[in-house]
């Protein structure tokens, strides 16, 4: 038998993204989404703490020896580059916390480093955002840190709509978090952004720019495609304003007209959303 056929030069050259996922992270099929044929996700995950999604686990699962030691479990299947997959955990000591974070990933061997709220901040930064609305599916608490982390980016959170939950977020579905979408929008809010890495919107991200006419961020699609760009790969997946962020050959599309606040000084406006409702 000879091998000559196409189908014996394969498999595709792999390319490997190392994620730090925090111990509760059940969206792993949905992370896959994001990504070129090419890569393969390497997880590894931040220890149990037998806590609820609060303030308290966040500072749990973003201790910087937790996020040294999962780098170093993926090194050996040669990652590109090593992303901390969590949205409160990369914002709940702010933006100079999050630069440590980055620092440690590198320090630990990665080759580079990204985090969800890094590449939020690269995406506020290339699109020069300034008003935004928030969707969590954390308590308020947790909510108000990640309006802080984006006070810091200069950014004002003109509304925001959480979900309380301790628990179970990958559970929500796709029509809860889109109601929620649809909610916090505000006239004067240049883009929405989707905080948590557990939480389903990748079905739900064209259908609501399309609504909305404005970028809606999602954390998983920032996470993934920060990394994908870093790699010099193209990105994978909905996403209409988002595309060039990451990308040095390609510029993102201009920002929408939107609104005027009524009142810039306007403390931002919280609302929590009952599962139940």
């Amino acid at each position: 038998m000879e091998l000559t056929s196409a189908e014996f030069e394969g498999p595709l050259a792999q390319r490997g993204i190392g994620i730090i996922a925090p111990f509760d992270l059940a969206l792993e099929r949905e992370l896959w989404r994001w990504a070129p044929l090419e890569v393969s996700f390497h997880l590894a995950r931040t220890p149990f703490e037998p806590v609820a999604v609060s303030l308290e686990m966040a500072e749990l699962v973003s201790e910087r020896r937790h996020l040294q030691q999962a780098t170093r479990d993926v090194l050996g299947v040669e990652p590109e580059v090593v992303a901390y997959l969590c949205s409160s955990g990369s914002f709940i000591r702010g933006y100079a916390y999050e630069a440590l974070l980055q620092a440690a990933i590198r320090e630990a061997g990665a080759p580079q480093a990204v985090t969800t709220s890094g590449a939020l901040a690269e995406a506020v930064r290339e699109l020069g955002l300034t008003r935004m609305s928030v969707i969590t599916p954390y308590d308020a608490a947790l909510t108000e840190r990640l309006g802080d982390f984006l006070g810091e980016l200069g950014v004002t959170v003109l509304h925001s709509q959480y979900l309380g939950l301790g628990g179970g977020i990958w559970k929500v579905n796709y029509r809860t978090v889109a109601e929620m979408v649809i909610a916090a929008d505000d006239p004067a809010a240049e883009a929405i952004f989707i905080s948590c890495t557990n939480l389903p919107t990748y079905d739900i991200i064209a259908p609501l720019e399309r609504e909305l006419g404005k970028p809606v961020l999602t954390a998983n699609q920032l996470t993934v495609w920060a990394c994908l760009g870093r790699m010099g790969l193209p990105m994978v997946g909905p996403g209409t304003w988002l595309r060039g962020v990451f990308q040095d050959d390609l510029e993102p599309p201009p920002l929408p007209e939107v609104a005027q606040p009524e009142d810039p000084a306007e403390p931002r406006h919280e609302d929590e959303r009952s599962l139940q409702e």
